[in-house]
């Protein structure tokens, strides 16, 4: 009698067992996981990701172009290109989705920003021109542009640094470096790095745009119409282009 009374206690623990085994919810079922927010938040910061690039912004792979960060204003170049000075001068970025700047004295890019003002007319054709050139040459490297003016323009020459300026005074002056065969951003060493055929692109594409002047070095066999196209020397590694005597 004992022993059945045993039995039927273990079968009916036995019965239990395999009850609570299959029932839901019990220590069986997985655990329930923590919600993602919840889990955000114990997980500390979390990286921010990458910009993306965009269509605009080109090889730079910016959101923004740097041009749209130029502060315009109404300038005005005052006096001549070589005894003259400069008011309301607009900066040109150190560099733009088409252009790299520059520096003829320290020979490296970017060039120092008070060396890149100039009227708000000259900065507009200078990013005009390029951006024109860029699209018509778009596996071209960017083009170097070098000194434009200081910002309130007057003397521009050598206790500034190299061989100085006669000009650059008034805001209608810009140097802008012929591309080289090998892509290369910054300024030519000698005449046999330039790409021609894409330097006398960018001199036609100044002549169209009503440069008054665009000076070429005598070394580079570069060309345009008489009185507009000039050959003057210490110009064989870049082009000069000036705008005629108008209010930016």
């Amino acid at each position: 009698m004992g022993r059945a009374l045993s039995l039927l206690a273990l079968t009916a623990a036995l019965a239990a067992a395999g009850w609570l085994a299959t029932r839901p919810g019990t220590a069986s079922a997985p655990a329930p996981t923590r919600p993602r927010a919840a889990a955000r938040r114990h997980a500390g910061p979390q990286p921010v990701p990458p910009a993306r690039r965009t269509h605009h912004a080109g090889r730079l792979g910016l959101r923004r172009r740097p041009e749209a960060g130029i502060v315009w204003h109404h300038s005005h170049a005052l006096g001549l290109p070589y005894a003259g000075s400069l008011v309301g001068g607009v900066r040109l970025p150190r560099e733009g989705v088409h252009f790299f700047t520059w520096d003829p004295v320290l020979h490296r890019s970017p060039n120092r920003p008070w060396r890149r003002y100039g009227t708000a007319r000259l900065v507009r054709t200078l990013l005009a021109v390029i951006d024109a050139f860029a699209a018509a040459h778009p596996h071209a490297a960017r083009v170097g542009i070098g000194d434009l003016s200081r910002p309130h323009g007057g003397d521009f020459g050598p206790r500034f640094g190299g061989i100085g300026h006669a000009s650059h005074q008034n805001g209608l002056d810009a140097d802008v470096y012929y591309p080289l065969r090998d892509r290369r951003e910054r300024a030519p060493t000698s005449v046999g790095q330039i790409d021609h055929r894409l330097a006398q692109d960018l001199v036609d594409r100044f002549v169209r745009a009503g440069a008054q002047f665009v000076f070429v070095g005598p070394d580079t066999h570069l060309r345009g119409p008489a009185g507009i196209v000039e050959v003057l020397v210490h110009h064989d590694d870049h082009l000069h282009v000036r705008l005629p005597p108008d209010s930016g």
